[in-house]
Parts: structure tokens; sequence; C-alpha cells
């Protein structure tokens, strides 16, 4: 698979040195071009896991706050590591605020970016407010989670996010090097196939829960969002303040509630 690549290494212990190969998760660029009421503009270069590419661009332009419907892509278009799409007059495109002066690499949701002051009171979709999650359901969503991680299987060395429904079902996956890149490729995977809004879906991540990746979750409008580990004071400053319930530390039967615990029952 183009999201793999077979490595030859050397394995070496106190006793012993031997030649091995090893597969480990690609990482390579994609640039992003715009074609905005006539002009081309060029808002980053993205390090991805290659695979779902347009999925992936999709969710990225969606969570930069550039569309807000997948009817805001007229076109898209990729070849080689190269992305060209070519936007709508009413898509919600500025050059000002878009365009990044940096690539943005896998481990990075802000890089380029001058100010995130503009970020901390973002409007996102409507959140559900009247769904209740069973704990044993949020417990069992990251072991879920975790037995479809393909990539990660292979290599140990990918991120995944998952769409999940009220009752523990897998609905949608996805994997990345990055993190901030697998939740896009979720979101691109929801609004290709028709969802555009959650629902009392939620969003589970094989790691941290950073502010990236809560202001993500904001702007789909998931009413939950599940951590493997923690989240950071800024994430749970932004959970708080848009009433989206933010779940951390899931270890066994235990979590850690940091915003909004209305939503979470014990079954």
């Amino acid at each position: 698979m183009d999201s793999v690549r077979d490595v030859d290494i050397q394995r070496i212990s106190m006793v012993s040195k031997s030649y091995d190969n090893d597969s480990v998760a690609v990482e390579s660029p994609l640039s992003i071009n715009l074609v905005f009421r006539e002009e081309m503009f060029s808002v980053g270069v993205l390090m991805r896991t290659p695979g779902e590419d347009v999925q992936l661009v999709i969710g990225f332009l969606y969570g930069e706050g550039i569309i807000s419907k997948i009817d805001h892509v007229i076109n898209l278009e990729i070849e080689e590591d190269c992305c060209h799409v070519k936007l709508s007059e009413d898509s919600l495109f500025d050059p000002i605020e878009h365009v990044r002066k940096t690539s943005i690499s896998s481990s990075c949701g802000l890089c380029g970016r001058d100010s995130i002051s503009n970020l901390l009171h973002i409007k996102g979709k409507q959140i559900n407010t009247t769904c209740k999650y069973a704990q044993e359901v949020i417990t069992q969503s990251v072991n879920t989670l975790r037995s479809s991680q393909n990539i990660f299987s292979i290599t140990g060395g990918s991120h995944a996010a998952g769409l999940i429904d009220s009752c523990g079902n897998l609905r949608l996956i996805a994997e990345d090097v990055g993190r901030h890149n697998a939740v896009d490729k979720l979101i691109g995977k929801c609004l290709s196939e028709g969802i555009g809004h959650p629902g009392e879906c939620f969003l589970v991540v094989s790691g941290r829960a950073s502010f990236e990746l809560v202001l993500k979750s904001i702007r789909f409008g998931f009413p939950l969002m599940v951590a493997v580990g923690a989240p950071s004071s800024l994430a749970i400053d932004m959970a708080t303040e848009h009433a989206m319930t933010l779940v951390g530390f899931v270890r066994g039967d235990n979590i850690s509630v940091y915003s909004s615990p209305g939503r979470v029952h014990i079954s």
C-alpha cells in the first residue's frame, strides 16, 4: 500500500546484532493550491500519509473555515503531490486569513498563522444538547478504534480518528501519521458521504486532545470527543466554552471528563 513502506534495519541488543526489514508509515508532502475568483492561492503544504488525499483536503478546508459545505468545492484534482481546488464564489475563503506562511507538519495544526485570536471564539455547527452516552460505550470506543487501525497494526506509527455512533458502532475511520490529518480525513469522509452533521455520533482519537483537534471537532458539531491521552488546558477551555463534552485518559473502565459531564451516564 502507498501508506506503508518497507525499510532495511539493524536490530541491536546487548548481546547480538542482526539485519532485518521493517514497515514504516509513509510521510510525504501535499501542496494545496486554491483557485478563487480567477486567482490562484497557495494555502500550505501538508505533511501526510498518502491515501484518501481527496478526503484529507476536503476535511482540511472545512477545518480551516475555508468551506462550510462540500458544494463550495467546484473541482478538486490531485497530480502526484499537488492538489488544485476550485472554490465557488460563495465559499468562505479569505486570502489574508487562510494563506499560510510555512509548511504544515504532521504534528502541527496551526503552523504558519500570525495569530490564533480569531480561532478562540469560532462558530461551529449546532451541537446536539440532548444526547447521552453510556460510560461503557465511551470506554469501548478506544478499543473499537484500535482494532480497526490497519496502518498502525503494520507500522506502529500512525494516528487514527473514528466516527462512533451512540451505540458504540464504528461508522468511519481514518489513519495518518499526523493526528490532525487523521481528523481532517475523517471529516472529509463524512462530507463526501453526505454526512453534513454528526448528530449523536462522536469523535474518538488515538492520541491526546490538543486545542487544534477540539477546534476541528467543534467546527463539525461533535457533541463528544474522546481521546486516549490527555487534553491541554486550551482544549478544555474551548470545549467548555462551546458545551462540548471532552473525555480523556480512557484506561480500562475509567475515564476523565473535562467538560459538560452531563452527557455521560453510568450504564
